[in-house]
Formats: C-alpha cells, sequence, structure tokens
C-alpha cells in the first residue's frame, strides 16, 4: 500500500489530512515537524509527502534540502501546503525540490485531484464529494 508522509504542526491538520489519505488508498504516516519528517523519510521513504510551508523552526525549504540529500530514487513525491498563494514561495519551494503545490483549506477533492495529477492515486478513487476540510 502506498504511504502519504503529513508534515504539519498542528494535529487538526495533521488528523484530517490523514483520514483524507486513508479514504484515497494510503496509509499516512504524520510528523509534527522538518526534524522528524526528514528522519522518517530517511528511514523509510514515503510516496508522498504533504508539508506544510509553515513549520515552526526547521522549516519547509530546510525539509526540503534535508531530503534533497537523498539519492534520487528515495525521494518521495512532495506536495507543499500553504495558505497564501505566493508565487515566490512555489519557486522557492519548486527549485528545492516540491514541484507541486495545494492551498489550505484544502480538502479531499484537492488532494484527489493533485495525487490524481501526480500519479499517487488512480482516477477512480472513488467519489470525493464527501470531503473533510483542512
Amino acid at each position: 500500500m502506498k504511504t502519504c508522509l503529513i508534515v504539519d504542526d498542528s494535529p487538526v491538520i495533521r488528523e484530517i489530512a490523514a483520514r483524507i489519505v486513508t479514504d484515497l488508498g494510503l496509509t499516512p504516516w504524520e510528523a509534527a515537524n522538518a526534524a522528524d519528517a526528514v528522519d522518517q523519510c530517511r528511514r523509510e521513504k514515503p510516496d508522498a509527502v504533504l508539508l506544510d510551508w509553515d513549520l515552526p523552526s526547521m522549516g519547509a525549504l530546510d525539509f526540503l534540502r534535508g531530503v534533497g540529500g537523498l539519492e534520487p530514487e528515495k525521494r518521495p513525491v512532495i506536495v507543499l501546503c500553504a495558505t497564501e498563494n505566493d508565487p515566490q514561495q512555489f519557486t522557492l519551494a519548486r527549485a528545492a525540490g516540491a514541484p507541486y503545490h495545494i492551498l489550505k483549506p484544502f480538502d479531499k477533492s484537492t488532494i484527489a485531484e493533485k495525487f490524481v495529477e501526480i500519479g499517487i492515486v488512480d482516477a477512480d478513487v472513488g467519489d470525493v464529494s464527501n470531503s473533510a476540510q483542512a
């Protein structure tokens, strides 16, 4: 089964995202900070990462640098989750290894569409009309 690491300092956001990715057929892993997330990625590669931009202390760019040092085949697909539609922020993230992004608040449909686009889940992931928001 495919896995998704949810990196967010909010336990509520992690819980909602975990429910969404579970509904999409993935096994959720969670990390409250970037340092723990990098450690998890080094131990066992998740298929995807939902990465909050606004992490305390060690931020999203630090996480991206940390996993950027992994061999290419051991790097997960990273989707940046941001609260603002900031093109400069997305450019920085893309250059550091997060080619995809979604905006918060996200819902099941938003995550499903992005995961279908990048090939993490099949297009027939089911009815996404009943969505939780984060």
